[in-house]
């Protein structure tokens, strides 16, 4: 199955849990793809001492999942493009909306 996430939330929790469900995905043989949006993009500070999400996030990446982060947003934040915050555009969330068979929004 080809499995795509939209991210827009800026909780700990949530986006942990996201790539907890994207990483579980990728074991259970499915593609996995994320994107990031809104207060999504953030996700690089939202670690805590209970919800390591860039743990999370870098196991999702080294399972074969890929994350996209809208470039738009991060420019908003006056942020830049990381190893696991790559600049993306509309059209790749438009790409993943049709390539996927589920899509899910956290």
């Amino acid at each position: 199955m080809k499995v795509g996430i939209v991210i827009y939330s800026n909780d700990s929790e949530t986006v942990w849990n996201a790539f907890r469900f994207g990483n579980f995905a990728l074991n259970a043989g499915d593609e996995v793809k994320v994107f990031l949006l809104g207060k999504g993009v953030e996700c690089e500070s939202f670690d805590t001492e209970k919800f390591k999400v860039t743990e999370q996030m870098r196991s999702f990446l080294e399972n074969g999942g890929e994350i996209f982060a809208c470039g738009t947003c991060l420019k908003l934040r006056g942020s830049e493009e990381s190893e696991l915050c790559p600049i993306s555009t509309m059209k790749d969330l438009y790409d993943i909306v049709k390539w996927s068979d589920k899509l899910l929004t956290f």
